[in-house]
């Protein structure tokens, strides 16, 4: 086969010039940014929410932050223009931190998870357990997890090699698009996609079962209603956001032989990359009790400082 050097990716997945996808996105993106960044600021700046689970929460959206920035504003780039692409180091760059953020999410979902789990099965030990320094040494875990991950991916798809025009069936790069393009042997490649689905992927989903497992005993056995329902509204917005992340997750990575059509396969990873970030502060805030309450306070704050009387 003659192999070429690729110097940019064609992106089959947009039609010419739309509008609409630019202004669905646009949309998006706007949301995704504003929730996130509320979270961020208000667990940032709030010391009622200066605890475990919110000090999670923050770098979730952070995360989501940084999930649709990778994706998103090349989307919005290549949804108005003639021809969609990518060059191959902005191909290569795309994929490593989209990599990078789905591994150290992974693993912060199951580290929100035991969080949780030390909350209602273990709260007189809770403060002890999961100490500033402890979360903090977590935390920065999830995220070296995810780069390590990330770069072995990388480095895999650095050494594909292209026949002729190299067009994804897609709106921006991910190892799948790519490996079906390649005419190089992509077995090395496959075979990271399985063990990082086990190590990275299915591993902490099964932290995150042993875990609601857990609380669910626990749970049950509390004498009274009240306590129960405070515990379970604690928990369930977690639960949704890892089963909507996870599920996703898999049917992007673990596909059939074979594969999806074109459409299916990009609605797939639309839902992971660009639509879950966008929930995930909604689900969180929308029943919150805690984040509805910092809003105000910090709002009350911004009111009182920036009143003419405070400047007399």
């Amino acid at each position: 086969m003659n192999q070429t050097q690729v110097t940019e990716f064609g992106l089959l997945g947009f039609s010419h010039g739309q509008p609409f996808l630019f202004a669905l996105f646009l949309a998006v993106y706007l949301a995704t940014l504003l929730g996130n960044s509320a979270i961020f600021c208000l667990v940032s700046l709030d010391p009622h929410l200066h605890s475990p689970m919110y000090f999670f929460l923050s770098h979730l959206s952070c995360l989501d932050l940084c999930y649709s920035s990778v994706t998103v504003p090349k989307i919005l780039a290549n949804a108005l223009r003639p021809q969609a692409t990518i060059s191959y180091g902005g191909c290569l760059a795309q994929m490593f931190f989209l990599m990078w953020c789905a591994g150290s999410e992974c693993a912060l979902l199951a580290l929100m998870a035991y969080d949780r789990y030390a909350a209602v099965c273990q709260p007189l030990r809770y403060a002890q357990t999961l100490s500033p320094s402890t979360c903090a040494l977590a935390a920065a875990g999830c995220w070296l997890w995810g780069l390590l991950d990330s770069a072995v991916h990388t480095l895999l798809a650095a050494r594909l090699s292209f026949c002729g025009a190299a067009r994804l069936q897609h709106i921006f790069c991910d190892v799948p698009p790519l490996l079906a393009v390649t005419c190089s042997d992509t077995r090395p490649n496959e075979l990271a996609l399985h063990v990082s689905s086990i190590f990275v992927g299915l591993s902490p989903f099964l932290l995150v079962v042993i875990s609601y497992l857990r609380i669910l005993a626990t749970v049950l056995g509390m004498p009274l209603a009240t306590s129960r329902r405070k515990a379970f509204s604690t928990c369930s917005a977690h639960l949704l956001v890892v089963t909507l992340y996870f599920v996703t997750a898999n049917l992007n990575y673990n596909r059939p032989s074979s594969g999806y059509s074109p459409a299916a396969d990009i609605l797939v990873s639309v839902l992971y990359c660009v639509v879950t970030p966008m929930l995930n502060p909604l689900i969180y805030s929308l029943r919150n009790q805690e984040v509805w309450g910092a809003l105000r306070r910090v709002a009350r704050v911004g009111c009182t400082s920036g009143s003419p009387g405070n400047h007399a």
